[in-house]
């Protein structure tokens, strides 16, 4: 009996990058036919995703996306004496010693997260104690009404979960998990999935 249109294909099946990002696959997956191609497989899931997506479109085992230039700083963020006066260099990681040192300086309770993540990512140049500065300014943002704090994009179930149960306030984790099983054996044009009324007629 052959496969429908709306069937997810085996992974080793499939021959074009278009084609595999249209359909939802678990991290483990793809490392396993990653591996199969003779690809790196390490990284994150949309990183490996990529990686096999220019391989069945180009043939070619190197992706772009991992010829990174080296930082030039030779910075240890995960041993150097930290200061506020500290710059922030492009060899920066998120460490047990930058967490110490936030920890003393900003809030014993601290912790990483996606937001402050990508801020100390993205501003080499400035100081640990600018740091210290944003992150009270996000604290202070957090703690406002409404507030939402931000979803990583390759995590597709929480960025579902929220968005069903906020059209859904009389509904529970049951039924996110009932709709998103069903949501995520579906293809989707865009390469993701999202929540839309529409899935409730799923």
């Amino acid at each position: 009996m052959g496969k429908t249109p709306d069937q997810r294909p085996a992974i080793a099946d499939i021959t074009t990058g278009t084609e595999l990002r249209r359909w939802y696959w678990l991290k483990p997956e793809l490392e396993e036919h990653a591996r199969a191609c003779g690809l790196r497989h390490t990284g994150g899931k949309f990183t490996i995703l990529d990686r096999l997506a220019h391989f069945l479109d180009t043939g070619e085992t190197l992706w772009p996306g991992d010829n990174r230039t080296a930082p030039k700083s030779k910075f240890d963020w995960h041993s150097a004496d930290l200061t506020p006066e500290t710059i922030i260099t492009d060899s920066y990681r998120n460490s047990q010693n930058v967490r110490r040192f936030f920890r003393k300086h900003a809030d014993p309770g601290f912790k990483f997260n996606i937001a402050f993540m990508n801020w100390m990512k993205t501003n080499t140049g400035k100081t640990l104690a600018d740091a210290v500065v944003e992150y009270h300014r996000m604290k202070a943002e957090e703690a406002q009404p409404g507030f939402q704090s931000e979803i990583a994009h390759h995590n597709q179930f929480n960025q579902y979960t929220r968005d069903f149960l906020a059209d859904n306030p009389q509904m529970g984790m049951k039924e996110v998990r009932h709709f998103w099983a069903l949501k995520k054996a579906l293809p989707s044009d865009t390469g993701r999935h999202v929540y839309e009324r529409s899935d409730l007629d799923l």
